[in-house]
């Protein structure tokens, strides 16, 4: 008689016996294929509870620029030790050099210019908790105007995300900068029409879709590059496009000299700044419209202002030649 098979005795483990039973049932395990990273961006995406931001490379510099592009432009930045140009000085600037047509597409880069200034005093924290430059980074540092001149000399213009803020430190820098044309890519573009929240640098860069490393001055202008040079389901030109045709358009500055005090408030709701004539401008309220809105600002002045219908307030024509000064 054969010898009956006990699967409980210790000649046949359990555990052995469930493992092998096991091994039978059980479907060969098929190799894990990777997802792509576009892949796993799409899929994180689509579940509607992500939202991704890539991370934004700088432009190469193009080594035989696209003759199709024959304008030059500048896209800058400066960091200061303090926010007047008549006192405090720049410790840190950023330059790119582009080509675009006269359309307002952009063509290649092609320069660029990083470079740090010592001041004549110390760093204040503020300024070092906000760019992340300490003063032993600009020990002995000086900005290459050499450098500089290359690029800046043949550009047709110069941009900056707050003109009025760079442009008078630029010129009180050096007069490389004197006698261009500038454009202010913050107040020259209507942000909100093209689906933007704000019109700060890191709002536009997060809502681009980007993210990069803010307050170094090169960095943020090819962030700015970006942004201008985006394409938008919604709109039928590109940012710069849009910043290009304001820059050719002359604009009026309108002066509202000898206002009656009481009228301050109105003024200052509408737009109007006060100028208190230590730039040579008029000691006066003032506003910046188009050549269209002149005549209804005019109006405005004449009647809820001055309430004498043939006041003539001061105005001044502005190209992008003259505007943004100090």
């Amino acid at each position: 008689m054969a010898e009956q098979f006990d699967m409980f005795s210790e000649q046949a483990p359990r555990d052995d016996l469930v493992t092998r039973a096991a091994s039978r049932l059980a479907k060969p395990e098929q190799p894990a294929v990777p997802m792509s990273e576009e892949d796993m961006v799409r899929h994180l995406s689509e579940t509607g509870r992500y939202r991704i931001l890539t991370k934004l490379l700088q432009r190469a510099i193009a080594p035989f620029p696209r003759p199709e592009y024959p304008l030059k432009g500048i896209i800058l930045d400066t960091e200061t030790t303090g926010l007047n140009a008549r006192k405090d000085e720049i410790i840190e600037i950023g330059v790119i050099a582009f080509t675009f047509d006269a359309t307002g597409s952009i063509g290649d880069v092609t320069g660029i210019y990083g470079g740090l200034q010592q001041p004549s005093v110390s760093i204040p924290s503020e300024i070092t908790r906000l760019t992340g430059i300490t003063d032993n980074m600009v020990v002995g540092q000086s900005i290459d105007t050499a450098a500089l001149q290359a690029l800046i000399e043949p550009a047709d213009l110069l941009i900056a995300h707050n003109a009025g803020f760079d442009r008078p430190f630029c010129e009180a820098f050096s007069h490389l900068f004197s006698g261009k044309a500038w454009a202010c890519s913050n107040s020259e573009i209507d942000w909100s029409s093209r689906g933007y929240e704000g019109t700060k640098l890191g709002y536009l860069i997060g809502q681009a879709g980007y993210f990069h490393e803010g307050h170094r001055a090169v960095d943020d202008c090819f962030a700015l590059l970006e942004v201008l040079a985006r394409e938008v389901d919604t709109s039928a030109s590109i940012a710069f496009a849009e910043l290009y045709e304001a820059s050719q358009r002359s604009r009026i500055r309108i002066f509202a000299e000898n206002s009656p005090f009481d009228m301050k408030d109105h003024l200052k709701a509408r737009g109007y700044r006060w100028s208190d004539g230590s730039d040579g401008r008029p000691k006066s309220w003032w506003i910046e419209v188009g050549e269209e809105a002149l005549e209804d600002e005019l109006r405005y002045l004449r009647g809820e202002i001055y309430c004498y219908p043939d006041a003539d307030p001061p105005t001044k024509r502005l190209t992008a030649f003259d505007r943004f000064r100090a």
